[in-house]
């Protein structure tokens, strides 16, 4: 979660001596300071906008508390649903798939209740703001230093970013600084929507790439509503949807990673145990069927195969060969049913004599 803390009314901002990753606590780190210029914080103008705010904020909080009040309530049934699971597995009335299905929505459902008890925070915290811009416009402070209005920090965390370092007169709803905790993150997957219509919340997502020894864990939140244009490297329009995950592995085993960091995830949206499966260059249409060149005493027998399922990289074999069974890899037009191949030392590419 992103804050960017703004200018809630016109005056002049003092420096800003944060940077970023400094640890910012909520309501008692200042972020930044405005102080009065003449007429921006006295101005008639500048009073309206502000009482206009506050009946913003005031909204905003209403509307944050029917939100935390919903996913309480969602929560409060997924806890349920998940003892009466729990119970029903136990006797062996239920199955582990619906045991997990019932873990994961109440995993799900806690997640939801804290981003809108986080939201609900921030919304009291703009309240506040509001008020008290409109306390230091109409001068209630007295007092040349204490009419100099301090921004705090909403959430305890870190500073992301510093939007406007240097002394300067700021317009109201000018960005100055950003902050966030770095350890709470969530990851944000871009897709092809096509691969995005069988995603599922719930689903395991492995992150690999992302600069530790081993991959972490996360589990799919959301699949977004609406899909995007993305120009890929090779310069095709790809229409694209953002996964939205939350992270299973503690941060303990991600310290390093960070706001916006580069990872790669892999979406698992099947698994299966014993499973044959082959590289994926090894199959090739052969009229309406699928089939490999297995080897047999040195001489490529062709197989009719039927596939299952396939990630790109390997497919799954459910009839035509065996498990001890060596197919060619990469085999060429020239090889034919027959043919004689000799293995490989290295690679264990089959190919013709």
């Amino acid at each position: 979660e992103h804050y960017v803390v703004s200018s809630p009314l016109m005056g002049r901002l003092r420096r800003i001596d944060l940077d970023p990753g400094d640890p910012v606590e909520a309501q008692d780190t200042i972020l930044a300071t405005i102080e009065p210029t003449a007429p921006g914080l006295l101005d008639a103008r500048a009073l309206l906008e502000a009482e206009a705010r506050i009946q913003a904020a005031q909204a905003a909080v209403s509307q944050t508390q029917a939100n935390v009040e919903r996913s309480r309530a969602a929560g409060d049934f997924a806890k349920e649903e998940l003892a009466r699971v729990t119970k029903m597995s136990e006797a062996r009335a239920a199955t582990p798939y619906e045991l997990d299905q019932a873990k994961t929505n109440q995993k799900i459902t806690a997640e939801e209740l804290r981003a809108s008890e986080y939201g609900q925070e921030i919304a009291k915290f703009e309240l506040e703001v509001a008020r008290s811009a409109l306390r230091y416009a109409k001068g209630e402070t007295g007092g040349e230093e204490k009419s100099c209005m301090p921004l705090y920090s909403p959430i305890s965390g870190a500073v992301l970013r510093v939007l406007q370092k240097s002394v300067v007169v700021v317009p109201p709803g000018t960005p100055l600084i950003e902050v966030g905790d770095p350890r709470d993150l969530e990851l944000v997957i871009d897709v092809l929507s096509s691969d995005g219509v069988i995603v599922r919340p719930g689903q395991r997502v492995v992150i690999e790439q992302w600069g530790g020894d081993k991959p972490l864990e996360a589990v799919v939140r959301l699949v977004e509503p609406s899909a995007f244009m993305k120009v890929s490297a090779l310069g095709i329009e790809e229409q694209r949807v953002n996964v939205i995950a939350d992270f299973v592995s503690p941060p303990d085993e991600r310290a390093t990673l960070g706001d916006g960091f580069r990872v790669e995830a892999a979406i698992v949206v099947w698994e299966g145990e014993d499973v044959l499966q082959i590289p994926s260059s090894a199959a090739f249409r052969n009229g309406d069927k699928w089939a490999v060149f297995a080897i047999d005493n040195g001489r490529a027998a062709l197989r009719d195969i039927t596939l299952g399922q396939r990630n790109g990289r390997t497919i799954q074999v459910l009839q035509g060969l065996r498990a001890d069974e060596k197919v060619v890899l990469h085999p060429g037009d020239q090889l034919s049913d027959g043919g004689k191949v000799v293995q490989r030392a290295k690679s264990g590419r089959g190919v013709q004599e």
